[in-house]
């Protein structure tokens, strides 16, 4: 991110292939190019991510069996506990409307019963939603600042975690990274969420491990610390998404 606020050609094509690299193992450092400003910049950050996805994925197909195994995985995966989907099942199974359990799968523990493909199908078409409103966002947006860059990423990021149907710890290192590279700039609009997401990552801590028993079984404790955890993403992922629209596209138009 800091790479494509330079100015300089190298330093684009450098955040770019980072970008790139990071695509190929966590979909999420794509989105950080979503707030390139348009012209120059865009043209040489999104080629050199393109071009090293195409290398490295080719490099892997050549020399590496099953190397996109990952993406079937991902096809067959349910609802994660941590996720806002596994604490909606929660709730109803501690309310007793929900006869589901927990299972280890695909790495994760994961809730298993009626309705869990029906909540992952809702899980895709938001993350499919999420990915609509931030293409309207760039064709609209035409105020761009230094911080717009950090602000789009934090703020892409945000919505596809909320929408996912897995959230583990790693998010929060991510979601946090992001939001301290946003406050390095005096641009940003995303304080408030930051704010936001230093409770929301306490709350992760204290979820796993130190909670996780708990939060495996449903019980009161538990719920409680995934609600509140859960509900202040889904509170950063909104307040996010309002004041990048706000900054970059009414604001713009108001001018």
């Amino acid at each position: 991110l800091l790479a494509l606020a330079a100015r300089r050609t190298a330093a684009h094509q450098l955040g770019g292939a980072l970008a790139g690299i990071g695509a190929m193992v966590k979909v999420w450092p794509a989105l950080a190019l979503l707030g390139t400003p348009r012209g120059r910049t865009t043209r040489e950050a999104w080629t050199a991510a393109a071009v090293t996805a195409v290398v490295l994925l080719a490099t892997l197909a050549l020399f590496f069996s099953e190397s996109l195994g990952f993406l079937r995985q991902q096809g067959g995966r349910g609802i994660q506990i941590e996720s806002l989907g596994g604490t909606a099942l929660a709730l109803a199974r501690s309310a007793g409307a929900w006869p589901g359990s927990v299972e280890f799968r695909y790495g994760a523990l994961e809730y298993v019963g009626p309705y869990v493909s029906t909540l992952g199908h809702l899980s895709l078409l938001l993350t499919v939603a999420a990915l609509g409103w931030l293409v309207v966002w760039r064709v609209r947006a035409h105020r761009w600042t230094p911080a717009t860059p950090y602000d789009t990423a934090l703020a892409a990021v945000l919505l596809f975690t909320v929408a996912s149907r897995v959230i583990s710890p790693q998010y929060m290192v991510w979601l946090l990274g992001l939001a301290a590279v946003c406050l390095t700039s005096r641009d940003t609009v995303m304080r408030p969420v930051a704010l936001l997401l230093l409770p929301a990552a306490a709350l992760s801590a204290l979820a796993d491990p130190v909670l996780y028993f708990d939060v495996i079984d449903g019980t009161p404790t538990g719920l409680a610390v995934m609600v509140l955890r859960n509900g202040l993403l889904l509170a950063a992922a909104l307040l996010a998404a309002r004041r990048l629209w706000t900054s970059k596209v009414a604001a713009a138009r108001d001018e």
